[in-house]
């Protein structure tokens, strides 16, 4: 099983992070481990990646490491473990975007469960952040046909809304098909629906 973002296990227990790293690996994710929030932040991964976050640690905690990613220009998803829940610690962490919050010894089902959500949550921005850089490739009126075609018209109607031939709205909807890497009018009604607000 391939999986598309890293792993990262940051955790101050050498014997937590060998075996979530072993455990993790054996279910086939490219996982990283760190011995702290400091060797972390000065290797960090280039890619986006679930972070497993234990939040008691010497040195930087959990909630600072996760306050310290928040300008990143690489998208992390935070899995907090810990052996002392805490309800305002929990609060916070959950504020600020956790997925979740699990006690040790933590359950394998459910950090699974975390980390899948956490990959969901970067695939989903990966997906837009790809999809707007198609977009941006758009001209003026390249846009202008691709929004009057996700909003239902014809090139007839486009045509007369944007004052230009039928013939010209063709064109235009061929190149921006092209820079969109769309092959069909469906497609392109589904990556709207996805990517205009």
């Amino acid at each position: 099983m391939s999986h598309d973002f890293l792993i990262c296990i940051v955790d101050d227990d050498p014997q937590v992070r060998d075996s979530l790293s072993l455990v993790l690996g054996l279910k086939g994710y490219d996982c990283r481990t760190y011995d702290s929030g400091e060797s972390f932040l000065s290797s960090l991964p280039q890619r986006a990646a679930c972070l497993i976050l234990d939040l008691k640690m010497a040195g930087m905690d959990g909630l600072d490491l996760q306050a310290a990613l928040h300008d990143s220009a690489t998208r992390f998803e935070i899995i907090f473990l810990t052996a002392f829940a805490d309800t305002e610690v929990m609060r916070s962490a959950f504020i600020h975007h956790a997925v979740d919050f699990l006690e040790k010894p933590v359950q394998l089902e459910r950090l699974l469960r975390a980390i899948e959500i956490g990959f969901s949550r970067l695939r989903d921005v990966v997906e837009k952040t790809d999809g707007q850089r198609l977009l941006d490739r758009l001209t003026p009126r390249e846009w202008e046909v691709f929004k009057a075609l996700a909003d239902g018209l014809n090139h007839r109607a486009i045509g007369e809304r944007l004052g230009i031939s039928p013939r010209t709205v063709e064109v235009h909807k061929a190149h921006l098909m092209e820079k969109l890497q769309l092959a069909t009018l469906a497609d392109l009604l589904k990556f709207s629906v996805k990517h205009l607000r």
